[in-house]
């Protein structure tokens, strides 16, 4: 936890100086929150190019840090400071030691073993690296965020917290804003915290700009921007970029000049994606340009059955999902076994709820949000419908319906958030309350509860166990004992991609010596086959002996 404390310390002057210099080029919000966030902004973007030339490596953090500093002395930033506490400290100081406390626990979200984590060490040892999808079918997605969460991993936040930060800077927004509704967010993004998780910078970032949209912002071309920078570290929120737009259009009949600085970054988007994956959008095999290092088709074939049986929650096989008609289809998928059938009943009553309010209320903006969150609803439901994937639209009808109400009854909504925060920190400290209350939900068999170490550090897994074997050219590292490659030095293939490359006959090669210039796959001849069988049937003995 004191370490989360310090890195808030460093790290938030840091984006807030950044901001300020962001300054000199658009027309920011006026607010300390808005500047933070503009910083971290910047910093993705300016970070995804280097990336593509250099690693993310201590002199790319040092130089920005130092450049942060600057802007945020230069533009006396340091006298906001206590004003701003003196008026909402009894709030501030309370509620920032819950999400770094929260932040101390142990990951439990799955990805942050197979996604996150890699990740951030490739970034960071190796930059933005040429096919990489080829390696591992998931690096491919290479987030805006985890570029960001990468150039700092080395002194400024090596423990990958910087989700705490997060919600610190949207308790900024709320206290200045003095939207005290919006404090009931908190308690659901403490969640999030232990982990580099993009979802929680995705959904914190669009309340703030439904926001700025909802009090009449004529800011256009900022907004749009940030609006493009959110979809661009997590694809699944294209709604708020055409929100934005449609706003624009409708509300303000503005022409389509605001569009510029984010088609630019959408344009980085998917060059970013090209690089990495060989097509324009993770991971929709469309829009074939004819890279040459785009992944093997039949990979992408189980990646799709994949996505198709986690809709519905790998309750049924892919052949079992295709002989679905589209009522039978729908219906299975609402009425699953377990706490997920709860979810989606919930979002699906949600939606028609917020579509009889929408029609109610009769106000433009809501019937465009409406509009907007409908088509994300529509094409989340056509290719993976996963929970996790529709989440930010439950927040997005609660932040509506509560709009009106968000300077009313401060102290209800205090006195709600925090007691629902104890209960959430309960939960992280105890887990096996949530395991024997919810025991469908999957993330709480991961959780380890409170160590009182984390008072100092915070918690981390570390496994070091590995071997390293060669097919062709590549000479490559593979976890022994767990699923996930998640500290196996680079370059590491987890296991479960080592069995698809197999089934489909293929296996990756470097183009050349150095990992930065990327890699290609090739088909296999039958000794290497032979090869990679054994190294798996080892890989099986081994695991069953422990």
């Amino acid at each position: 936890m004191f370490y989360i404390l310090c890195t808030a310390i460093v790290l938030l002057p840091v984006f807030w100086g950044i901001g300020a210099w962001i300054r000199c080029f658009f027309r920011l919000p006026l607010s300390a929150s808005w500047e933070i966030t503009a910083g971290m902004m910047t910093v993705s973007i300016i970070w995804t190019v280097i990336s593509f030339f250099f690693p993310l490596n201590l002199t790319v953090e040092w130089i920005t840090v130092l450049i942060g500093i600057l802007g945020f002395f230069r533009g006396r930033k340091y006298q906001l400071l206590y004003p701003f506490y003196s008026e909402h400290w009894k709030i501030f100081v309370p509620f920032s030691l819950f999400a770094f406390f929260s932040g101390s626990f142990y990951p439990f979200i799955l990805d942050f073993f197979g996604y996150y984590l890699p990740t951030v060490r490739w970034l960071s040892e190796a930059g933005m690296v040429k096919g990489i999808s080829n390696l591992d079918l998931l690096l491919g997605q290479m987030s805006l965020w985890h570029v960001l969460q990468a150039g700092f991993s080395g002194f400024s936040d090596p423990f990958l917290r910087l989700n705490s930060l997060v919600v610190v800077v949207f308790l900024i927004y709320i206290l200045e804003k003095k939207n005290f509704a919006y404090l009931l967010f908190l308690p659901l993004f403490l969640l999030y915290t232990q982990s580099p998780s993009p979802d929680l910078p995705v959904m914190v970032f669009s309340l703030m700009v439904l926001g700025e949209l909802f009090s009449g912002s004529r800011n256009l071309k900022f907004l749009f921007l940030f609006a493009v920078y959110v979809f661009v570290i997590k694809p699944t929120m294209l709604w708020l970029p055409l929100l934005v737009m449609l706003y624009g259009c409708v509300v303000l009949k503005k022409y389509l000049g605001f569009l510029l600085p984010g088609l630019l970054l959408a344009g980085l988007f998917v060059v970013k994606n090209l690089w990495t994956f060989g097509y324009p959008v993770f991971p929709i095999v469309a829009f074939d340009v004819g890279i040459p290092w785009k992944p093997n088709a039949e990979i992408m074939e189980i990646s799709h059955q994949i996505g198709v049986q986690k809709t519905f929650d790998m309750q049924y096989s892919y052949s079992e999902i295709q002989k679905f008609g589209v009522a039978e289809y729908f219906f299975r998928w609402l009425f699953l076994k377990g706490i997920k059938s709860l979810i989606h009943i919930s979002f699906v009553v949600s939606l028609i709820g917020f579509s009889i309010y929408s029609f109610c209320i009769r106000k433009k903006i809501v019937f465009l949000v409406l509009i907007s969150v409908l088509i994300k609803s529509t094409l989340i439901l056509v290719f993976s419908a996963q929970y996790r994937f529709f989440i930010d639209v439950f927040l997005v009808m609660v932040f509506v319906v509560l709009y009106p109400y968000q300077k009313k009854g401060n102290k209800v909504f205090v006195s709600l958030s925090f007691a629902a925060i104890l209960l959430v920190t309960l939960m992280l400290a105890f887990p096996n309350l949530l395991k024997k209350a919810v025991p469908s939900f999957r993330p709480g068999s991961f959780m380890y509860g409170f160590e009182g170490k984390q008072m100092f550090k915070p918690s981390e897994y570390k496994w070091g166990k590995y071997t390293t074997y060669r097919i062709g050219n590549l000479k490559f590292n593979m976890v022994e004992g767990y699923p996930y490659s998640f500290d196996t030095p680079l370059p590491a293939i987890s296991p479960e991609f080592v069995k698809e490359d197999l089934d489909a006959g293929i296996f990756p090669q470097k183009n050349s010596i150095q990992l930065k210039n990327g890699f290609f796959w090739r088909t296999i001849s039958e000794k290497e086959k032979q090869k990679l069988e054994e190294i798996l049937s080892e890989r099986k003995r081994n695991f069953e002996r422990k």
